[in-house]
């Protein structure tokens, strides 16, 4: 009798050979951009940030273990669950290991939700990230023996990974707060420049590295979306957890929902390439979930929208800080 063999399973074992490879040129494209959507977010922070973290600790220390701690460590029990090849196990660790980035300030604006808290735990997250990313994916990729496998394999150092985040996240980062703190007025102008800029780039960048990868996109679809939307909606979830674990206000909730839902994943993507580009199934689905947060994310905030919170003022930003868009 002759065997049946499950096309899907065999093009499962394919992602982990996939390799992509970008030319010089567009991988130093993709680390500008992202630098520059970081510099954005540290144009749109201020001290009275720091001090609302300060008025809230808690809330934001919650967060932050939701975000580093619980949604990775259900992120570990899902790809067992379903399980996936150790590429994709590693960019789904990969990305829920990322911050958040402006999107979810800007969507949660649009979603009447807390503003101030959104750019509180952008700016403490991505300031986290810098040390934590790195670690935190060669921790979380432990307990998948896949993706410890493969981790072994093309021997990643979480320092070199480090010394990336360092590059990536603290220069521009440092950059744009010193700007802001320094030069509030050429802070304000400015980020009405570089959000949409860096935003549109981003678009540019996706919908050009897609008509490259077209016929891989296509071939491959199928091995990662229900894993990408099953961790996205398991994240969002989270998120509206963890926000009414700590007695949030409903505009409180949608910030925290959104925060822990949207992910970096520009700087997955740049990481990815530069650490896993012979794991291609890493940055595939980076780049999955750089799609499909972007239509859940919106759906949500329109639909938030709609729905101003009760108490209409919680929605109202408490710091100085003027909500994006």
């Amino acid at each position: 009798m002759p065997s049946v063999i499950d096309p899907l399973a065999v093009l499962a074992t394919d992602i982990d050979q996939l390799s992509i490879e970008l030319g010089d040129g567009l991988q130093l494209g993709v680390k500008a951009i992202v630098a520059l959507f970081l510099f954005g977010i540290a144009l749109d922070t201020d001290l009275s940030d720091f001090r609302a973290v300060a008025r809230r600790p808690w809330v934001i220390v919650g967060g932050l273990v939701a975000q580093y701690a619980v949604v990775p460590a259900l992120t570990v029990l899902l790809t067992l669950a379903l399980d996936v090849r150790g590429s994709v196990a590693i960019g789904m660790i990969l990305v829920v290991c990322c911050p958040a980035g402006n999107l979810s300030n800007l969507l949660t604006h649009r979603a009447r939700g807390d503003v101030a808290l959104s750019v509180s735990l952008t700016a403490v997250s991505t300031l986290v990230s810098i040390v934590v990313t790195p670690l935190a994916v060669a921790f979380w990729c432990g307990f998948n023996p896949a993706a410890d496998d493969l981790l072994r394999d093309v021997r990643i150092d979480p320092w070199d990974m480090l010394g990336e985040a360092v590059l990536l996240i603290a220069v521009p980062f440092a950059l744009g707060l010193l700007i802001a703190w320094r030069r509030p007025a050429v802070s304000a102008k400015a980020r009405k420049v570089v959000e949409p800029a860096a935003l549109g780039l981003l678009l540019l960048l996706v919908i050009g590295g897609m008509a490259g990868q077209l016929g891989t996109f296509l071939t491959y679809i199928g091995v990662v979306a229900v894993a990408v939307v099953s961790q996205n909606a398991m994240s969002l979830g989270v998120g509206y957890a963890t926000a009414r674990a700590s007695r949030l206000p409903e505009a409180g909730v949608r910030a925290m929902t959104l925060e822990l839902g949207l992910r970096n994943t520009g700087l997955a993507m740049v990481l990815a390439l530069a650490f896993f580009g012979d794991l291609g199934g890493v940055a595939f689905v980076a780049a999955m979930w750089g799609l499909w947060d972007i239509v859940t994310g919106l759906t949500l905030a329109t639909w938030w929208r709609r729905r101003p919170p009760a108490d209409r003022t919680s929605a109202a930003p408490t710091s100085d800080v003027a909500p994006a868009g």
